[in-house]
């Protein structure tokens, strides 16, 4: 049987069927989703993101495997008992006597590239078009991921420098996928399709965690950034053959697809990309609404993605082996909550008709107060290997709610503008990249189990913050000066 979905023109965020401004007279014909392009376009995206999460998070397992352990006294020994595992196989690869602060610097000046390309992202994805934009941003990550290991081999300086220039190449994916997400994903498929495509930053943190202890293991850290350069190599050949902008441009997209999502958007998408309301948008409430929790989340995300395989070693005194597999599992969980939870958000809003706001503050809500909880609690677990571990990836599973929360907000809120306002909001969050690492290793000079309390606890009261702000000051429904041009008088 065909299905079909109607919406009453609504003014309020509790209004009964979740698409917006569009009369009753239009139907809409849902097409399968079963090989469709659009879930192509969500699969080859998220092995874009994986490329993408993969190539930036490797470094904090090398890193493990690059430092000299007789002259840093930080890496020569756990807190806890070390735990068994094979002894490492002798390797040539070149290590470095880097300090604490040389550390922090290194892992955080990715994201002094990164946050440069956020905002201008959205503006040229919006202008331009999505698909070279987010093509080339990666490639050209992939390209200083191959030149790591000459420039470690060249000092910190060049590293650091290599790092900020990957940032800068990366900062373009987010914004990017969500302007042209704003051309392909319908309304009622929204959570999944972004789901989809963005849980491949958490599967590409799970797999380039282990892949990369193991790679240290059997052959070298050099071959973590030569190997996953060549897979970013194969993701940019297959983008660049089989993507396109819009439903319109693409080449094998069925007719009833291709109207599906036309039909479904044609009232949401402003008819041009000349005028920007930049004064309305960065002084809209909603928008910072969702510009405070993306801070607050990545504050947490990121300090455990650089500094988790470090933990690992130093406190819980796991081998490289182990630690690139026990630092994955926090990852794993998010992964699979996120895609779990998207099908149940569309069914409360599809089905249930339960409002989009109200969604997505149920979602940002458990996925930033209840990591807060597990992630202060794994600060007390002291040697107990199995609850730290348990704790710390129940803290990350539960944060993949909000892919469904706070993090597709700007697709509600403003569909036409949602690649710039990610990029305003990706700005933000990604100054938590930048001073997180450089804090939390400042903090931890001795590596002590309090010491790294604390760094839990600062982390769990900014999440429980965030999530304060957008239950207040979100909102579900398209913005006034967001309303695209057909509907201006």
């Amino acid at each position: 049987m065909e299905e079909y979905y109607e919406s009453p023109d609504s003014s309020s965020d509790d209004h009964r069927r979740p698409l917006l401004y569009r009369s009753d007279s239009c139907k809409v014909e849902q097409a399968p989703a079963c090989c469709s392009s659009r879930y192509n376009l969500a699969l080859l995206s998220c092995y874009g993101f994986i490329v993408a999460y993969a190539l930036r998070v490797n470094l904090s397992v090398a890193m493990v495997d690059m430092l000299d352990v007789r002259t840093d006294g930080n890496t020569s020994s756990s807190v806890c008992p070390v735990q068994e595992g094979r002894a490492k196989r002798n390797h040539t690869a070149p290590v470095y006597d880097w300090n604490s602060e040389t550390q922090g610097w290194i892992l955080g000046s990715f994201f002094y590239g990164y946050i440069v390309t956020q905002l201008p992202g959205g503006y040229l994805a919006r202008k331009h078009g999505s698909k070279w934009l987010l093509g080339l941003g990666i490639l050209c990550t992939v390209i200083f991921t191959l030149l790591t290991p000459l420039a470690a081999s060249l000092g910190a300086p060049y590293l650091i420098g290599v790092r900020v220039l990957e940032g800068i190449g990366e900062g373009v994916t987010f914004p990017a996928m969500h302007a042209m997400w704003a051309s392909w994903a319908p309304p009622l498929e929204r959570s999944r399709l972004l789901t989809i495509c963005y849980s491949g930053s958490q599967l590409g943190t799970v797999l380039a965690l282990p892949l990369s202890g193991l790679i240290c293991f059997y052959l070298d850290w050099t071959y973590v950034f030569y190997l996953f350069g060549v897979v970013g190599l194969l993701w940019f050949l297959l983008w660049s053959c089989l993507v396109s902008n819009t439903p319109d441009t693409h080449k094998t997209i069925s007719e009833k697809e291709r109207l599906y999502i036309t039909t479904s958007l044609k009232n949401e998408l402003s008819t041009t990309t000349s005028h920007i309301p930049w004064a309305s948008i960065f002084t809209s409430l909603p928008v910072w609404a969702i510009i405070v929790p993306h801070f607050c989340y990545n504050w947490t995300f990121y300090t455990l993605l650089a500094l988790l395989p470090t933990y690992m070693k130093t406190i819980l005194g796991f081998s490289i082996q182990q630690n690139g597999m026990l630092s994955a599992l926090p990852y794993l969980g998010c992964w699979v909550l996120a895609l779990l939870g998207s099908h149940l958000a569309d069914l409360l809003r599809e089905r249930w008709l339960v409002s989009t706001v109200a969604v997505r503050k149920i979602f940002t809500l458990i996925g930033m107060i209840g990591p807060a909880v597990f992630l202060v609690a794994a600060g007390y677990t002291g040697c107990n290997y199995v609850m730290a571990v348990a704790f710390l990836t129940m803290s990350s599973t539960l944060g993949g709610l909000c892919t469904s929360g706070f993090s597709i907000n700007q697709l509600d809120i403003a569909p036409s503008y949602a690649g710039i306002l990610l990029g305003i909001s990706n700005t933000f969050a990604t100054i938590p990249g930048m001073v997180g690492p450089v804090i939390a290793k400042a903090l931890t000079s001795s590596n002590t189990i309090p010491q790294w309390r604390m760094v839990f606890y600062i982390s769990a009261v900014i999440n429980v913050v965030g999530a304060a702000f957008f239950t207040i000051f979100g909102k579900g429904k398209i913005q006034p000066w967001a309303v695209p041009d057909t509907h201006v008088q």
